[in-house]
């Protein structure tokens, strides 16, 4: 009895969690650097994720950030993401687009990965990376945020 009672906990535990379909909303900060220069950044996201099978899942988000130094603006990112559960959250991979950071700036493509975990009840954790795509002379440049979110 004891044996089963083990194998069942273990196998509870191990098991990706059930993704059901949710909306989320989160604050953000980390690092971007681009040839020369490393600066800090901030923004916030909302998105929402569909379910499209009990272990994958497809995405949708929103963004705005800014990069904390002179000469910089808000930009807006338009984001898909695939990904699937693990013990205590999700992997994804993401990419989209994202508008200027600057007036003499061009909008451009981005990619990346992330992980979030569930910290408590709705409340996650995220961290992720994320490449821009060099554009015209909007040269090529690279974020680490880490964030903290909500889902409903």
């Amino acid at each position: 009895m004891r044996t089963i009672i083990i194998a069942l906990a273990a196998s509870a535990a191990l098991a990706p969690p059930a993704l059901a379909n949710e909306a989320r909303v989160e604050a953000r900060g980390g690092i971007i650097t681009v040839p020369g220069s490393t600066e800090g950044t901030v923004g916030v996201a909302a998105g929402y994720d569909f379910d499209l099978t009990q272990d994958i899942f497809a995405g949708v988000e929103v963004s705005a950030d800014k990069i904390l130094t002179g000469g910089t603006k808000v930009a807006y990112g338009f984001t898909g993401r695939v990904g699937t559960g693990l013990v205590g959250g999700k992997l994804f991979a993401a990419g989209g687009y994202t508008t200027e950071i600057c007036n003499a700036c061009d909008g451009r493509w981005d990619f990346g990965a992330g992980y979030e975990h569930n910290v408590w009840g709705k409340v996650y954790a995220k961290v992720e990376y994320r490449h821009y795509v060099k554009k015209g002379f909007t040269p090529s440049a690279d974020a680490v945020v880490t964030g903290l979110g909500m889902k409903f």
